[in-house]
């Protein structure tokens, strides 16, 4: 009996749980790493290319902005999820709020006493 796996073996997933904080923080190392070899591809193309100076120019700005830009992605963790509360939208009614309800839509009151 095979239950609660698929054919190739592996656990069915049932939750909508996020990654853990380990694959989360490999995933962004992974990031900045690919960022920052480019890069260093980036610079080397900048060095080939110094005849040509709007090449040049451009592989230097983006061996420039690169780091920047590797920090940030790599510190970007997931979005978190929204939570589907209940919330009050809209105006209330507002003549239903000033208008008192009238005294004979009111049940009579029944009160029970201890004499009686």
């Amino acid at each position: 009996m095979n239950r609660g796996r698929q054919a190739g073996g592996e656990p069915v997933l049932i939750t909508e749980a996020a990654p853990s904080l380990f694959e989360q923080h490999e995933a962004r190392k992974r990031r900045y790493i690919l960022t920052m070899a480019i890069r260093a591809v980036c610079l080397i193309l900048a060095t080939v290319f110094y005849q040509v100076l709007w090449v040049m120019a451009v592989f230097a700005v983006l061996a420039i902005v690169l780091p920047w830009i590797a920090v940030m992605v790599a510190n970007d963790r997931p979005p978190k999820k929204s939570l589907n509360a209940h919330r009050f939208r809209g105006d209330p009614d507002v003549e239903s709020l000033t208008t008192p309800t009238p005294r004979a839509a009111v049940e009579p009151v029944r009160v029970i006493d201890a004499d009686g």
